[in-house]
């Protein structure tokens, strides 16, 4: 078994779990990780997709009783969960048009290092605009959130599809902009990352073939095809998972007694810094 592959994917995890639900791109930094570790595998670029799987698990986990009860009552077709269920679907709906439809122009072009450093700057500076011009929240509750509103959070949400830009931090942006609080913003950010990044995962694993091998095989081939690819997709899941679940938690805490801001600092700067990095040739 090689050992330093395992530490590496746990490594990956671990940015993963701290990154994926704070709005400085987790798909940004796992780039950049993998390109610091040498990271090649397990196997190909299937890794940085499905290791979302165990922090989207930990948004389940933290906000089961929410999920099971918006569950039961569609089931009843009770007003108030078929309207934040209806929101969720809404705001879902254009990242799944728009990923099918420019994902492999996204994939060729877009995943780059310098394309990262742009957006992780421009995306700090979009954090501070907001919280410095940020209007009174109208909305403050999840279930207030109507389709229209919903609507122009999800096609927030597609900016992300562009490395760097943050899911979290483009559908947060958005909902502030449709005067939702900060806390409800992101709650209902990791609330559609559910349906976003599962679809994403069942895509790659099930679905898309990748080109890893010299022979196109769908995900879940490639990661079967070995006891070492098996472990490191089920230890980077496992450490994303439990990180998640922290960050999640540390993350609303903040957010209520400090904002964003710090958030924007950090895009900031670690977007220069890869640039300098970058130009001296360094990565």
């Amino acid at each position: 078994m090689d050992l330093t592959l395992i530490w590496k994917t746990v490594l990956i995890g671990v940015v993963e779990g701290l990154t994926e639900f704070l709005p400085v791109s987790s798909t940004g930094h796992i780039i950049l990780a993998e390109e610091i570790l040498h990271f090649q595998g397990p196997p190909g670029k299937v890794f940085e997709i499905v290791i979302q799987l165990g922090a989207i698990l930990a948004v389940c986990f933290l906000y089961r009783h929410k999920i099971w009860t918006t569950v039961q009552g569609v089931l009843k077709r009770e007003p108030v969960s078929l309207r934040f269920a209806g929101a969720i679907i809404v705001a879902f709906l254009p990242a799944a048009v728009v990923g099918v439809a420019a994902h492999k122009y996204i994939k060729s072009v877009l995943f780059d290092p310098k394309v990262v450093a742009v957006a992780l700057i421009v995306g700090g500076i979009a954090i501070l605009i907001i919280e410095r011009y940020a209007q009174r929240p109208r909305i403050k509750s999840l279930d207030e959130v109507d389709l229209k509103t919903a609507l122009y959070i999800g096609l927030c949400q597609c900016l992300a599809m562009i490395p760097g830009v943050s899911r979290s931090a483009a559908s947060i942006i958005g909902g502030m902009q449709q005067k939702l609080s900060r806390n409800f913003a992101a709650e209902f950010s990791f609330f559609l990352a559910v349906p976003t990044m599962f679809a994403a995962t069942a895509h790659s694993l099930f679905l898309k073939k990748w080109n890893a091998t010299g022979i196109p095989r769908k995900g879940f081939e490639l990661i079967m095809e070995s006891r070492e690819n098996i472990i490191a997709f089920v230890a980077g899941n496992i450490v994303a998972f439990v990180v998640a679940l922290l960050a999640i938690k540390f993350f609303i805490t903040y957010l209520k007694k400090y904002g964003f801001r710090v958030f924007g600092i950090y895009r900031i700067i670690a977007g220069v810094l890869l640039l300098v990095l970058l130009a001296a040739g360094k990565l």
